[in-house]
């Protein structure tokens, strides 16, 4: 047990280095060597996972798409309204990206700089997704009058794959209170709950009322001058 345990986080061990390398270098760049020297493990170690750089390149991507997977597992089964459960889905789905190396290298990865690796189409897949949640949405009741369960999958998936690309040129795209205050944006009466916390938008802070004013002091006060009778009521 001990032995299978070390060959297990040997094999995590490369993954993750070949995923920095892969950031930094470009996946045609990196050696075997080198991939194998940041992990600290030997050339032989790294063979003994890997019997070549595509099948490392392909270990990167299926890791990836394996926490990706789990995230659209959990979207389809949130009992929210779509535009509020693609919100959470989007800040798990960028927040992962931004801390996990495996997972931003494993979806950046491209048919042109990675020979035989697919491209997994996300964006498809993630529209196909969106729509079975806001049809599911309008047949619950829970979809406005008027909105057509594809053009708001549309506007979903769009946001969601902008985001990600984004994201790769600068990662403050990809900050949770970001992605929040994008969707209250766009849409504010949709995606009201707050986000991945249960607890349901927080109340607005309501105004004080404004204290009463006496006959006589209205009468003292002095007239209100050109510039502030023209300005606009706040």
């Amino acid at each position: 047990m001990p032995t299978q345990h070390r060959a297990i986080q040997s094999r995590q061990a490369l993954i993750r280095s070949a995923a920095h390398a892969f950031l930094e270098k470009g996946v045609p760049a990196s050696g075997m060597v080198d991939i194998s020297r940041r992990a600290r493990l030997s050339k032989g170690a790294l063979y003994f996972h890997f019997a070549s750089k595509d099948d490392l390149t392909l270990a990167v991507r299926d890791e990836a798409l394996e926490a990706v997977r789990d995230l659209e597992n959990e979207l389809a089964r949130a009992p929210h309204p779509a535009p509020a459960a693609v919100r959470d889905f989007a800040i798990g789905l960028l927040g992962r990206v931004d801390t996990d190396v495996v997972v931003r290298a494993g979806l950046q990865l491209r048919p042109q700089t990675a020979p035989g690796i697919a491209e997994p189409e996300l964006q498809q897949r993630w529209y196909e997704l969106f729509l079975a949640k806001t049809t599911a949405d309008r047949t619950a009741g829970k979809l406005p009058p008027g909105d057509d369960p594809r053009r708001s999958a549309q506007l979903l998936a769009a946001l969601v794959v902008g985001l990600l690309h984004l994201g790769e040129e600068d990662r403050a795209w990809w900050d949770k209170d970001v992605v929040t205050d994008i969707w209250a944006q766009l849409l504010p009466g949709d995606a009201g709950a707050a986000a991945d916390d249960g607890r349901g938008a927080p109340a607005p802070t309501p105004r004080p009322a404004p204290a009463p004013v006496s006959a006589s002091a209205s009468a003292s006060a002095p007239p209100p001058s050109p510039s502030s009778a023209s300005a606009p009521a706040g």
